[in-house]
Formats: C-alpha cells, sequence, structure tokens
C-alpha cells in the first residue's frame, strides 16, 4: 500500500481574487482564451492559404500558434469550468493527463523558437545559400525532432510523477497541475524527481536560450561587418517578430522560475504563471500580426480572394 495513491482527486485553489470580483475576472479571461484561439487559427489558416508563406520559417511559426493554442487549452477551460463551481476540483487522472500535456506544449514552443531562431540566422548570415540549408526536408526534421523531445521529456516527468503517493493534503494553490505544487503535496520520496527536473531542465531552457543567443550574436556581427541603415532595416524586420517572441518567453520563465520571491510568493508565483500561461500565447499572434509584413499581406490576400469568391457567388 505504500506507493498507491489515497488521494482520488485535487483541489484548485485558483487564483487569490475576491467573490465581489469573480464575475468580472471570468469575463476577462475567457476573453482572453477566445482571443488566443482565434488569433492562432488566424496565423494557422493564413498560413496554410497563403503559398507566399509556404517557406521555412512560416512552417516553425505555424507549428508555434498550434503549440500554443493547446498550451491554452490545456488549462483555460478547466479554470474557467473551475470558477463557475463551488468545489473546484480535478480527478487524479485528469490532473496528471494535465501536466503532461502542460509540460509538453511548453517545451515544444522553446525548442521551436531555437529553429526559427537558426532560420533567421541562416536568412541574413547565408542569404544566397538560404533555399540549399534551409531544405524541406531539414525543416521537417527540425519539426519532427522538437515534437520527438518534448513528448519523450513530458512523458517521463509524468511517469516519475504517477509513481509517487499522495496521502492526505490535495489542496494546490494554483489554477492548473503545476509540477512544483504537485511535488510539495506527495508524501514519499521526489528526489528522483527533483534530479531529473535539473537534469532535462537545462536541456529545456538553458540550450535553447544559448543557441538563441549564439545565432544572434552571429547576426549582430554579420551586420556589424558591413553596417548600413538598409542592412539594419532588413535585419530588424525579418527577426523583429521573433526577439519580441523569444524575449517575452524567456522572460516569463525567468521571472517566473529563476528569480526568488518573498515568502509569502505563493499568489505572486500564480499571477507570474498567469502572464506565461495566458498572456503569452494570446499575444504572440499580434506580435507576428501587426509587426510582420508578410503576414499582413497575407491577410489582405486572402480576404481580397474571399470578397471575390463572394461577389462572384452573387
Amino acid at each position: 500500500m505504500g506507493n498507491q495513491t489515497v488521494v482520488s482527486e485535487f483541489l484548485l485553489l485558483g487564483l487569490p481574487i475576491r467573490p465581489e470580483q469573480a464575475d468580472l475576472v471570468y469575463a476577462l479571461f475567457l476573453a482572453m482564451y477566445v482571443t488566443t484561439v482565434l488569433g492562432n487559427l488566424l496565423i494557422i489558416i493564413l498560413i496554410r492559404l497563403d503559398s507566399h508563406l509556404h517557406t521555412p520559417m512560416y512552417l516553425f511559426l505555424s507549428n508555434l500558434s498550434f503549440s500554443d493554442l493547446c498550451f491554452s487549452s490545456v488549462t483555460m477551460p478547466t479554470f474557467l469550468h473551475n470558477m463557475r463551481r463551488q468545489v473546484p476540483s480535478i480527478p487524479y487522472a485528469a490532473c496528471l493527463t494535465q501536466m503532461y500535456f502542460f509540460l509538453l506544449f511548453a517545451d515544444l514552443e522553446s525548442f521551436l523558437l531555437v529553429a526559427m531562431a537558426y532560420d533567421r540566422y541562416v536568412a541574413i548570415c547565408f542569404p544566397l545559400h538560404y533555399t540549399s540549408i534551409m531544405s524541406p526536408r531539414l525543416c521537417l526534421s527540425l519539426v519532427g525532432l522538437s515534437w520527438f523531445l518534448t513528448t519523450f521529456i513530458s512523458l517521463w516527468h509524468t511517469l516519475l510523477m504517477a509513481r509517487l503517493s499522495f496521502c492526505a493534503d490535495n489542496l494546490i494553490p494554483h489554477f492548473f497541475c503545476d509540477m512544483s505544487a504537485l511535488l510539495k503535496l506527495a508524501c514519499s520520496d521526489i528526489q528522483i524527481n527533483e534530479m531529473v527536473i535539473v537534469i532535462l531542465g537545462g536541456l529545456i531552457i538553458i540550450v535553447p536560450f544559448l543557441l538563441i543567443f549564439s545565432s544572434y550574436s552571429r547576426i549582430v556581427s554579420s551586420i556589424l561587418k558591413v553596417p548600413s541603415a538598409r542592412g539594419i532595416r532588413k535585419a530588424f524586420s525579418t527577426c523583429g517578430s521573433h526577439l519580441s517572441v523569444v524575449s517575452l518567453f524567456y522572460g516569463t520563465i525567468t521571472a517566473l522560475y529563476l528569480c526568488p520571491s518573498a515568502d509569502n510568493s505563493t499568489a505572486q508565483d500564480t499571477v507570474m504563471a498567469v502572464m506565461y500561461t495566458v498572456v503569452t500565447p494570446m499575444l504572440n499572434p499580434f506580435i507576428y500580426s501587426l509587426r510582420n509584413r508578410d503576414m499582413q499581406g497575407a491577410l489582405g490576400r486572402v480576404l481580397s480572394k474571399w470578397v471575390i469568391q463572394l461577389s462572384l457567388g452573387q
């Protein structure tokens, strides 16, 4: 009986909000989730329909948008549903499932950002060889490798969590089944889990960040060798959107996991987790659509095509 799970469900305490603010917060998060879904779906549809966007960069972007859409969908429906319930519970199996997919799509975004940084590096530093280097085979291999690694890593974490026992306390001071919060509730040895978190955390966060930093260091070095206003504008237009997403992604991770907070930090950590899980997936489509001329052009072409088809149909 020592390794059997006594707890059959967990209670998600959610966000530290007052009862009189519940309806307003619910409406706000519902609007943010709908915006996230529609914004990322729009990017996926535009890349699918517009042949001008059938390039390596937008292959990675479509996967990133799909990842953001799924990442938000892992936590937000359950959170919104629990806000309308008297007892915000989640079954044990559903909690582990949520944790698995949360890790999967969070890690996937990290690896996809590396692939996009490498694509920008090749586009600026080796423009004449871009087509031969970023071949369809290489692009599909990078995407496939990202999916394989994240599936393996998230499955490993989930299986290690499933071996733990949870005896009495089932209150999770969060709005989703966060891995660190679950480990605090375990009443069995978690040393192996913590060791794997440290090892794989470097692979998921530190290594991708260093690869992205290395790519952009070489891009800056290449631009400075032949400084010109045209070259700087080209680099900014090519990399501006991606750099904004990278800054938002790693900035929130750093604030949440790497920066120590005060003793009464549960509420603060939960609020910062909202930035990471809700706000970032919502802002990414706006960053790419508002700061990317290719996306704006694709939207105009697709809308024009639909208007013409509707007028001919009438």
